[in-house]
C-alpha cells in the first residue's frame, strides 16, 4: 500500500534525517584519514537518496560526488574517475555548467586524471575550468588558485615546463598574499616553481627556493613528511649540479637515516639518496 499525504512527508522527513546523519559521519570518517569506513557507509547511502529523492536531486548528486572523492583518497582512481565521467554531465544538466559544484566536479575529474597519468585530458578540463572560476570566483579566490597551480602541475607532468613555470609565478604571490606564505597550498606552489625551475636548468633560483621553503615547510608539516624530506633531495640533487659537493654530500648523509627509517627499503627515493650519495662520494669535494 502506497504512504500518501502527511504520513508520506513524514517518512521522507525521516529518511532525510537519518541520509544526513550517516553522510555527516561519513564526511567525518574521510575527514580523520579513513575513507573505507567513509565508503561502506556512501555506499549504503546513495541507493537510499536514489530511492527517496530520485537519482538526480542535488543531495543525492552530492552523495555521489564525496564517493568518487572516498574512492580517489582510498587509492580506487577507476572507480573515482568512473563516477565523476557519470556525474558531471548530470550536474551539468541539473545545476548548470557554471555553478560551483559543477565547476568543482570539472576540476576534480581533472585532478583524478592527472593522478593517473591522463594529462591531456587532465590539461582539457582545467583549461575548462579556470576561466569559469575567474569569471565567477574571482581571479584571487582559492578555487581558482588552486586551479591555476594543478593546471601548472599538469603542464610539467608533460615537459610544458615554460607554461608551468609563468603559472605558478602567477599564483605564488597570489597564494601568499590569500593564503598566507606558510599556508601548505602555498609551500606546495613554491616547492613546485623551485623544480620546474631546477628542470630547466635555472639551478640557482631553485636553490633559492628550495632552500627558503624548506624551514617552513619542516615547520607546518614535520622534519619526517615526505615533502620535506623529498624537497631537502632535490636540494641536494641542485648542490650536486653546480658543483656544491660537499653540501650535497651532507644533505643526503643526514637523509638516508631518515628515509630508511619512513619509507620501505626499497622505494625509490631510497634508492635513490644511496645512489646520489654513493656518486657524490666518488667525486672530488
Amino acid at each position: 500500500m502506497q504512504v500518501a499525504g502527511p504520513a508520506r512527508q513524514g517518512v521522507v522527513q525521516d529518511e532525510a534525517a537519518r541520509s544526513l546523519r550517516i553522510g555527516n559521519l561519513a564526511d567525518a570518517y574521510r575527514s580523520a584519514g579513513r575513507p573505507g569506513e567513509a565508503i561502506a557507509l556512501l555506499e549504503r547511502l546513495l541507493p537510499d537518496r536514489e530511492r527517496v529523492l530520485g537519482a538526480e536531486h542535488p543531495d543525492t548528486l552530492s552523495t555521489r560526488y564525496n564517493l568518487a572523492g572516498a574512492y580517489r583518497t582510498a587509492g580506487r582512481p577507476g572507480e573515482a574517475i568512473a563516477l565523476l565521467e557519470r556525474l558531471l554531465p548530470d550536474r551539468e544538466r541539473v545545476l548548470g555548467a557554471e555553478h560551483p559544484g559543477t565547476l568543482t566536479t570539472r576540476h576534480n575529474l581533472a585532478g583524478a586524471y592527472r593522478a593517473v597519468g591522463r594529462a591531456d585530458e587532465a590539461i582539457a578540463l582545467y583549461e575548462q575550468v579556470l576561466p569559469d572560476r575567474k569569471r565567477l570566483l574571482g581571479a584571487e579566490h582559492p578555487d581558482t588558485l588552486s586551479t591555476c597551480h594543478n593546471l601548472a602541475r599538469a603542464y610539467l607532468s608533460l615537459g610544458r615546463t615554460g607554461e608551468a613555470i609563468t603559472l605558478y609565478e602567477q599564483v605564488l604571490p597570489d597564494r601568499k598574499r590569500v593564503l598566507g606564505a606558510e599556508h601548505p597550498s602555498t609551500l606546495s606552489t613554491r616547492y613546485n616553481l623551485a623544480y620546474a625551475y631546477e628542470s630547466v636548468g635555472r639551478t640557482g633560483e631553485a636553490i633559492t627556493l628550495y632552500e627558503q621553503v624548506i624551514p617552513d615547510w619542516e615547520r607546518m608539516m614535520g622534519t619526517e613528511h615526505v615533502g620535506t624530506l623529498s624537497i631537502r633531495y632535490h636540494l641536494a640533487d641542485a648542490y650536486e649540479s653546480v658543483g656544491r659537493t660537499g653540501e650535497a654530500i651532507t644533505l643526503y648523509e643526514q637523509l638516508l637515516p631518515v628515509v630508511e627509517r619512513v619509507f620501505d627499503h626499497d622505494a625509490r627515493i631510497v634508492r635513490g639518496v644511496r645512489e646520489r650519495l654513493a656518486a657524490a662520494g666518488n667525486r672530488p669535494v
